[in-house]
């Protein structure tokens, strides 16, 4: 067995089918089949069942699982010492991060860093902050918005203001009604907004609510002209020259996102994520 047999059966588990763990990982469906039945041939046993909607474990999957993410991380802690010990940086780096961040800011300093140390295998997840947070031990750093992780150690990275977008101006008397655009983000951030919206509705009152996906399609139907759009200031900046827009302020203080940057203590001992880090630190974000 190899380690990449083991990598495979997290990745069917975690995705739930043949076709899309195969797509996951960039290898036809047919050989994802055959090495899957290769692997149930080496334990003599059955791993998964097939079901209509998405892959089961048996009673021997859940063991063999076990047993695959044991070596795993066995695997990650033996390269992590050997990077200790070596004079060049080397090892894994696990990295989970807001979406947001990941979109704007992480493809530029992750391509400098992996210049600088070709050896350290990156393994970076990225999504919501409230997901990232429920999880957060099982990676190296965390990049996340909102509130900081109350149990690791948290830089602020950068604060983020938030505006009000729309095509049409907004009246400094009456009342603004107008379809407000969401994009998918966790509570805190719809929080920050609900809750502004409920100390301003004398002035903006959304007609409804259209929910999109990404924050970019988000950007892109507030200037189409279908309605208004709350924005952090990172991904409108260019944008306040050219479309209408208001600062979100309560009792005369700006409503703002932190971003901050999360690991736990002893972490930055190992000299992959301790570069990383620096990098996170040393990076201008606005």
């Amino acid at each position: 067995m190899k380690i990449d047999d083991y990598s495979l059966l997290l990745k069917l588990q975690e995705v739930g089918t043949i076709r899309g763990t195969a797509k996951a990982v960039l290898i036809s469906q047919p050989a994802v089949t055959q090495r899957l039945k290769y692997i149930e041939g080496y334990f003599d046993a059955a791993i998964f069942i097939r079901t209509p909607k998405r892959l089961v474990l048996t009673p021997a999957g859940e063991i063999i699982l076990a047993h695959a993410k044991q070596v795993i991380e066995e695997e990650k802690q033996i390269h992590n010492k050997l990077a200790q010990t070596s004079k060049e940086i080397q090892g894994s780096l696990s990295i989970a991060c807001s979406s947001l961040v990941s979109q704007q800011f992480l493809p530029a300093i992750l391509g400098e860093y992996t210049a600088r140390f070709p050896k350290v295998a990156i393994d970076l997840v990225t999504g919501i902050s409230e997901d990232i947070k429920q999880n957060h031990a099982d990676y190296h750093v965390c990049i996340i918005r909102g509130d900081k992780l109350k149990e690791s150690t948290c830089v602020r990275l950068f604060e983020d203001p938030l505006y009000i977008f729309d095509t049409e101006p907004f009246p400094k008397h009456g009342l603004k009604e107008r379809p407000l655009i969401s994009f998918k983000s966790d509570d805190s951030m719809h929080e920050l907004v609900d809750n502004w919206l409920h100390h301003h509705y004398e002035k903006i009152k959304p007609e409804k609510t259209i929910r999109v996906d990404q924050i970019e399609t988000c950007k892109q139907f507030m200037k189409q002209g279908i309605g208004m759009a709350v924005l952090p200031e990172s991904v409108s900046a260019s944008m306040k020259d050219e479309y209408p827009n208001l600062p979100l302020k309560l009792n005369g203080r700006r409503v703002k996102r932190d971003t901050w940057a999360c690991y736990q203590e002893g972490a930055r001992q190992l000299p992959q994520v301790d570069q990383f880090i620096t990098a996170l630190l040393e990076t201008t974000f606005q």
